[in-house]
């Protein structure tokens, strides 16, 4: 079904009259479909140059196009959506790719496994906050937003995460999104079955992130006052060893320098 888009008649037999008929086919020829109609009103409920607003827009879309069943209609209207109202193409299909996943992946998951199975605690000298934050990452790296991805991977290698199944899932993430595959479906078809049931209750979980962008960047302030106090803590076991004074005078100058940073961090 497609959408006549007509100004200034009532109906299209008084267009024909008022315009003409040639006029009218090319009217027919560029008659929009019933989803790109839904669009056109959205965008007259949003103020796109306002970030909030935008990004209430783009959610909207998401909705939409994550409706589509057919996967190249989908990719269709997210290339035409994102050249008609200048939105990163890669943006909507992080935000498709997270309500699919979300609607078919979970559910294909949770049917596949009938239960979300719960693990063996594998690290269990991994505190429970350290494995909110790497959770609230994948989460984020989840989304297929290959923009964040690169903002992650600048501050959080993938071996730097404490818990062992966090750190497998993330080193599969890194190495697809380093080959440009954003395709969220595709590499969780890819992961084990204890891989794909832990991520499936990562995305169960509510991280409240409104600010995207704030809450990546306090993730890596979390990471970055870990690994301070992880150094300040062996600096500390050195210091309590026969060191030379030259490695003294070091560690200590290193120490200073760190409880700096940390209280410039608080």
């Amino acid at each position: 079904m497609r959408i006549l888009q007509m100004e200034g008649a009532k109906d299209p037999d008084e267009y024909i009259i008022k315009y003409g008929n040639v006029r009218f086919q090319n009217l027919i020829e560029n008659a929009i479909s019933v989803l790109e109609f839904k669009v056109k009103l959205l965008r007259n409920s949003f103020n796109i140059d306002n970030v909030n607003d935008k990004i209430k827009f783009l959610n909207e879309i998401a909705k939409l196009i994550s409706k589509v069943n057919n996967t190249m209609e989908r990719e269709i209207y997210i290339e035409k959506i994102a050249k008609e109202y200048q939105i990163s193409k890669e943006a909507i299909y992080a935000e498709v790719n997270k309500l699919l996943y979300a609607g078919t992946q979970g559910q294909k998951v949770l049917d596949k496994n009938k239960s979300v199975i719960h693990r063996k605690e594998t690290s269990p000298e991994v505190s429970v906050n350290i494995k909110k934050r790497e959770n609230m990452i994948l989460a984020i790296l989840l989304t297929g937003d290959l923009n964040l991805y690169e903002i992650i991977k600048q501050n959080v290698k993938a071996e730097e995460f404490k818990d062992v199944l966090n750190q497998q899932i993330a080193k599969k993430l890194y190495e697809e999104f380093e080959k440009g595959n954003s395709n969220i479906n595709g590499i969780l078809d890819n992961l084990s079955e204890e891989e794909q049931s832990h991520i499936t209750a990562i995305m169960a979980d509510d991280y409240e992130i409104k600010d995207m962008e704030k809450a990546i960047d306090d993730v890596i302030h979390g990471y970055q006052r870990e690994k301070l106090n992880s150094r300040k803590m062996q600096i500390l076991t050195l210091l309590d060893q026969e060191v030379s004074a030259t490695e003294k005078k070091e560690l200590e100058k290193e120490l200073n320098e760190i409880i700096i940073q940390l209280a410039k961090m608080k």
